[in-house]
């Protein structure tokens, strides 16, 4: 062990998630874009996830604030970025995640679909590619947003099917409309607008939007590396690396644009933050937390002991490695949470945090039903727990 090196405790670790996450109360933020910003990203695979991780973070207002951020003032969008996943984050920000990450997703994209264009013998080139899409964008400019089933009844190209491994034994048949839509969204000359449904709902239209602006992607890893070590330093080149996607040669490269400091964990480990950012954080009020599967602070390392029992990960998260939603306390988890049919917001401890710890979880609860409302939650990866709450 060290002794020149600056000790970081995990008790100020979980001091650091209240406060520059913005769960605790005193902390928590004015705007849905200032609540993204402060974990860098809000996960977006799942359409709840987004609102419900604002939630969390916001001082006030329903999910009408989230829309407006989402749909009219437009301070946040979603982009296909980290780990070819799809996360929101604000528009001060998307360039730079748009540089860094999302670039390349779009071209290993589009190379994927033209291999498979030219494996199914039709003819169907960047040409035609090139004509469907724009197709796709004067349908936009026409008709105003659309689903992606609107806009395969007024293109008709959209409406091609291809064939994708053709005389093998995955051998499918498929419409190249989800394909090319997935493609325009990769390059930003589209985005997602208003569900046909209510805020919980996938099924998205869509709007002609300009691309982002060019940013060097070197600057723009720097930038995410800097703005990731600040939310979830103290962490590792091996957390980057995992929350990126990016390869161990980027991850290093942008570490070193920013020149972390390093500090000693408890466990005797070293680990990174910001340039000068060693200095603890004042610890906040006790604050609980019921996130929502994929919350970003569940999310943001590839180890998580600090904040997370290894005995409750069977319970917390699905078969594939996803977290469900969590209960919170102090910036532990502590339990898991569930919505019933009926709108009853339930949760169990998984330790014993305490009597203020279930006081203060009982009001968030309360907090959060009041918030949902009449709207329905089923997380899109069912978890051991969460499953067992709502049955």
């Amino acid at each position: 062990m060290s002794p020149s090196l600056p000790l970081v405790t995990t008790a100020e670790r979980r001091h650091r998630l209240g406060r520059r996450h913005r769960l605790a109360p005193s902390a928590r933020a004015a705007t849905v874009a200032e609540a993204a910003d402060s974990v860098v990203a809000l996960h977006a695979t799942d359409a709840a996830t987004i609102f419900l991780s604002a939630r969390a973070r916001l001082a006030e207002g329903g999910p009408g604030v989230v829309e407006r951020a989402l749909y009219e003032d437009v301070s946040l969008v979603r982009l296909l970025s980290m780990r070819n996943t799809l996360f929101a984050v604000s528009t001060e920000l998307a360039p730079y995640v748009d540089a860094s990450t999302a670039r390349a997703i779009a071209v290993k994209e589009r190379r994927t679909l033209l291999k498979h264009l030219d494996e199914d013998g039709q003819g169907l080139d960047s040409e035609w590619l090139a004509r469907a899409e724009a197709a796709a964008l004067d349908a936009l400019d026409s008709h105003g947003p659309a689903t992606g089933s609107q806009l395969s009844a007024a293109v008709p190209a959209l409406r091609q099917k291809i064939t994708i491994g053709r005389g093998k034994k995955y051998e499918t048949e498929t419409g190249v409309a989800t394909r090319v839509i997935r493609l325009l969204a990769a390059d930003g000359r589209i985005r997602r607008d208003r569900p046909r449904g209510s805020w919980t709902s996938s099924q998205y239209r869509w709007v002609h939007t300009e691309p982002w602006p060019a940013v060097p992607a070197v600057e723009a890893r720097a930038e995410i590396a800097r703005r990731w070590l600040h939310a979830y330093g103290p962490a590792t080149e091996a957390d980057l690396k995992w929350w990126t996607g990016w390869t161990l040669t980027d991850v290093r490269k942008a570490l070193a644009a920013v020149g972390p400091d390093q500090v000693l964990l408890e466990d005797g480990s070293t680990a990174l933050v910001g340039p000068g950012d060693t200095v603890p954080d004042p610890a906040p009020e006790p604050w609980a937390a019921l996130l929502p599967g994929l919350d970003p602070t569940a999310m943001g390392w590839a180890d998580r002991g600090f904040h997370l029992d290894p005995a409750f990960r069977p319970a917390l998260f699905d078969y594939a490695g996803n977290i469900g939603p969590t209960v919170w306390w102090n910036g532990e988890i502590v339990g898991g949470w569930a919505q019933r049919s009926d709108g009853e917001i339930v949760w169990r401890l998984l330790g014993s945090p305490g009597r203020p710890a279930e006081e203060a979880i009982t009001a968030e609860a309360a907090r959060l039903a009041a918030w949902v409302g009449d709207a329905r939650i089923t997380p899109r990866f069912r978890t051991p727990l969460e499953r067992e709450l709502v049955a």
